[in-house]
């Protein structure tokens, strides 16, 4: 069957379209399995520096480990929900002092997305599709407004992908796929009086998993006749990939 004229140009310049389209479209990059994989015996080591302020908060300090996070187990979850449990070793950072059990996690893919509970909060970590700009609330299953809610500071985070598909530089070398979860990013008051910080962001690389991380909650109150050199309270975490298998 032969084509009008008319028509095989309109198919032709179709096909260029929807080929650019394809060529350059950063929209769907990945789904959260690509970016958090899980099989049992997979591992994960970081560099961890745990920030905490002493000296009635006049002081903050770093104390750093080398943290294993090991995918232990195939568990079920509360809503009966396939899962795996995951349990974090510390050591020194040289390596050489045994793997001692710290803490254990959950995580839990759906189709949609990849949950993760730890110390009894649920935190949606990743939806699909991972693309820049995609938001989500993911502290939302938190309670963060009850008068006895441990974590007040966590309301209404905006998850946000961002640099999706770019490389990212870490202790263990560059890797050459990741993504940024942009989740907190909050300052309130002055250095003057009062001072909260909240921030928090992380980084999936691609057929890895998590590869960095940083946390930081603190509350500064300047200085007054009770706390004559300041005080502040909260604390902070990084972790940075040093190798995986």
């Amino acid at each position: 069957m032969k084509l009008k004229p008319g028509t095989a140009l309109l198919i032709f310049f179709g096909v260029v379209f929807f080929s650019g389209c394809n060529k350059t479209n950063p929209l769907i990059t990945g789904t959260p399995e690509d970016y958090y994989p899980m099989q049992v015996g997979n591992y994960i080591i970081y560099r961890m520096d745990s920030l905490k302020f002493i000296n009635v908060g006049s002081q903050d300090t770093v104390i750093s480990y080398l943290a294993k996070e090991v995918v232990d187990d195939t568990i079920t979850d509360n809503l009966g929900r396939p899962s795996f449990r995951v349990i974090r070793y510390l050591s020194d950072t040289t390596g050489t002092l045994p793997w001692t059990p710290s803490i254990a996690y959950m995580v839990t893919p759906t189709t949609n997305s990849v949950e993760v509970v730890e110390n009894n909060l649920r935190m949606i970590k990743l939806v699909t599709p991972v693309q820049n700009n995609l938001s989500w609330l993911g502290n939302s299953h938190i309670d963060t407004q009850s008068a006895d809610s441990p974590v007040p500071f966590m309301d209404g985070w905006n998850y946000t992908y961002s640099n999706t598909g770019q490389p990212f530089n870490v202790l263990g070398g560059t890797v050459p796929v990741s993504v940024i979860v942009n989740e907190a990013n909050d300052t309130t008051g002055n250095v003057n009086t009062y001072l909260e910080i909240t921030y928090s962001q992380e980084v999936y690389g691609k057929g890895i998993g998590l590869i960095y991380s940083k946390f930081l909650q603190s509350e500064y109150q300047s200085p007054n006749s009770s706390t004559p050199a300041g005080a502040t309270i909260g604390y902070g975490l990084t972790f940075t990939m040093v190798s995986h298998n």
